[in-house]
């Protein structure tokens, strides 16, 4: 059962990536702090909406939920504020693949390290094929001058499932996952707007290219992101962040990488061996040694 909520989760990552893709192309906003800030607002307002249908417009709180929320949210700003940047100067396959990458080591190494999670000769196989792959892609991407942003992604999308481990496996007293997820909503909007009101007040203002249309994709993007990292909240509380992650990123890069073939964004031959090395060393993780 939870498997099966795992690959649902990876699923609406595939889809919310390609909508953020779309988003950066439609709207005109550019990819500055401004533009992020406003892009945060709407994906989360709309986010919003739908976690508390789910739960029943009920919220719970405890002091250290609220701390973890707002570390969670301005995780996930400077998420998509790299997302932007990246996105500008890489397709989706390769944009996914650095973000699941991230989101992949950063949680195995933790499990492994400080929560005592077994270490496998099939575990290792897997972190030495999916580095190999990593490396296969930064080759070259230096030159582009975007390899800080090509790093951002990695390293916040890997925070993202640090965060989440360390909220689930929390000693202190914590709401359920749904409470959580709209928490850190609630968070993100709360700092987006300040920092709009405030120290981005005076900033230029980006044309958009189309309001409505990019209205609807930020909000669509927004929701179907926060349920896929809720999916994945409820899913950690039983299957191992070792094990988990590593079915995501195998899992989003080739849904990721099956879109860029309908969109005429076609993956190189460089591109392609490299998720397939991904794809290889999610398999490994489940050989029996």
């Amino acid at each position: 059962m939870y498997y099966g909520i795992v690959m649902a989760s990876v699923i609406l990552y595939g889809i919310a990536f390609k909508l953020k893709d779309i988003y950066k192309d439609v709207s005109g906003d550019g990819d500055g702090i401004r533009a992020t800030l406003k892009y945060t607002v709407t994906s989360s307002l709309a986010a919003l909406v739908v976690l508390l249908i789910i739960n029943k417009f009920s919220v719970g709180f405890t002091w250290f939920t609220l701390i973890m929320a707002l570390l969670t949210a301005l995780n996930i700003f400077a998420f998509s504020l790299c997302s932007f940047k990246a996105l500008g100067r890489i397709n989706l396959s390769l944009y996914s693949l650095y973000s699941m990458l991230g989101g992949m080591l950063l949680p195995f190494f933790q499990g492994i390290l400080f929560y005592g999670e077994e270490v496998t000769i099939a575990k290792i196989i897997c972190v030495v094929v999916l580095t190999a792959a990593l490396m296969l892609t930064v080759k070259g991407e230096r030159k582009s001058g975007g390899f800080i942003y090509y790093l951002g992604i990695f390293v916040f999308n890997g925070m993202s499932g640090v965060l989440t481990k360390i909220f689930t496996s929390s000693p202190f007293p914590i709401t359920d996952e749904t409470s959580y997820a709209i928490l850190t909503v609630i968070c993100g909007i709360a700092v987006s707007l300040f920092l709009l009101a405030t120290v981005f007040r005076s900033a230029e203002k980006p044309r958009q290219k189309s309001g409505f249309l990019a209205t609807g994709l930020a909000a669509a993007e927004g929701t179907v992101y926060r349920v896929g990292d809720l999916l994945l909240v409820v899913a950690l509380l039983h299957i191992d962040a070792s094990v988990q992650y590593p079915m995501v990123t195998g899992g989003v890069m080739i849904i990721s990488t099956l879109i860029c073939f309908f969109d005429g964004n076609r993956p190189s031959r460089k591109e392609l061996l490299a998720v397939l090395l991904a794809f290889c060393g999610t398999l490994a993780l489940f050989l029996p040694v």
